[in-house]
Formats: structure tokens, C-alpha cells, sequence
């Protein structure tokens, strides 16, 4: 059994939640796009971004943050006529930060991942949720990992979208207990 916000007609859905979604990473790559994705979404459905997934990882450089960072203006005009990513110039412009921020954690505490899995002290939190109606929004780790976010630069990283980030990068794991992924990921 999956978990039950997987539409089970959805191909590329039940792919992302059966091999993506609540995986550990620690990869600065993987952390960066979900980082924009997650803000891309905000407001928006994750299947519209699922679909568009492919749309950004070419409008931005296979998510490389050295090469976002070095995005201007020109870069965002460019990005606003683009149909393959949400068309939005306070997200677009946020991804650009959020490289840049992303390259200036490379020289303080380790990274990206060491900043990031610190507010789960290094290792993914099990919760045990029966129903969907028991996950919370946001938590206080996902409150206070938009706070040391927004402070390094980051932007569209509210509370909300970082525990959105946190399940989807696998520091909580929150397939409900009736899906077989969790305890799969149980170990982390």
C-alpha cells in the first residue's frame, strides 16, 4: 500500500513517491533543486511542478548552483518567457539567491547538507502517521530551518516549504505507516 496522496493513475507520481520522495540525501545538487522546487510550488500543486521538473532542470542548468549563481537579469527575462517552468519573477529570482547562498555555505560548516541535516541532528526523523490529517504544515525544525535559511539568503523559504523540503529530501520520514515505504526508509 502507498501512501494515500499518490494519485495511483499517475505514472510519474507514483514513481516520485516510490523512489524519490523521503529518501536521505545529502547531495548539494539534489538539496538545490528541491530547495526551488519546493518555493516553485508554493501556491501552485506538486503535480505541476512534477510535470515541469524536466523544464527546469534545463532552464537551470541541471540545477548546477555554480552555474545559477551566475544568472542575471537577461537570464531572468529569458526564464519568464519560458513555458517549461512556473513563470513567476520573485521565483525565478529566488532560485538565482538561493544558488548564490548555496555557493556561499560551501565555505562556512561544511555545506548545504551539513546546515540543512543540523536541524535534524544528522539523521531523519521517524514519525508514524496513521492519516494524512495527523502531518503538520510545518514544525518547529522547519520554522527554524527558514530562519537560518532566509539569514544566509535564501528566499521562498518559508516554514511551510521547508518541512515540504524536509519530507521530500528525506530528513523526516513521513510515508504514512500503512505505506511500504516507510518502513523501507524506517533506517534512513
Amino acid at each position: 500500500m502507498r501512501c494515500a496522496w499518490v494519485p495511483l493513475n499517475d505514472p510519474l507520481y507514483v514513481s516520485y513517491h516510490d523512489e524519490e520522495w523521503g529518501v536521505p540525501s545529502r547531495d548539494e545538487r539534489h538539496l538545490f533543486e528541491l530547495l526551488v522546487l519546493e518555493g516553485a510550488q508554493a501556491g501552485l500543486s506538486w503535480a505541476t511542478i512534477l510535470r515541469k521538473r524536466g523544464g527546469y532542470r534545463r532552464a537551470f542548468a541541471g540545477f548546477d548552483p555554480a552555474a545559477v549563481a551566475l544568472f542575471g537579469e537577461r537570464d531572468v527575462e529569458r526564464l519568464l518567457l519560458d513555458s517549461s517552468i512556473v513563470r513567476n519573477r520573485a521565483k525565478i529570482q529566488a532560485a538565482l539567491a538561493n544558488a548564490r547562498a548555496t555557493l556561499a555555505a560551501r565555505e562556512t560548516r561544511g555545506g548545504l547538507a551539513a546546515i540543512l541535516w543540523e536541524f535534524v541532528d544528522g539523521k531523519p526523523l521517524q514519525n508514524r502517521w496513521r492519516t494524512l490529517d495527523e502531518i503538520p504544515a510545518e514544525t518547529r525544525e522547519s520554522r527554524s530551518m527558514a530562519k537560518e535559511l532566509k539569514r544566509r539568503g535564501f528566499r521562498f523559504v518559508g516554514g511551510t516549504v521547508c518541512y515540504a523540503f524536509m519530507q521530500a529530501a528525506g530528513l523526516v520520514n513521513d510515508h504514512l505507516v500503512s505505506c511500504y515505504r516507510h518502513a523501507e526508509l524506517a533506517g534512513g
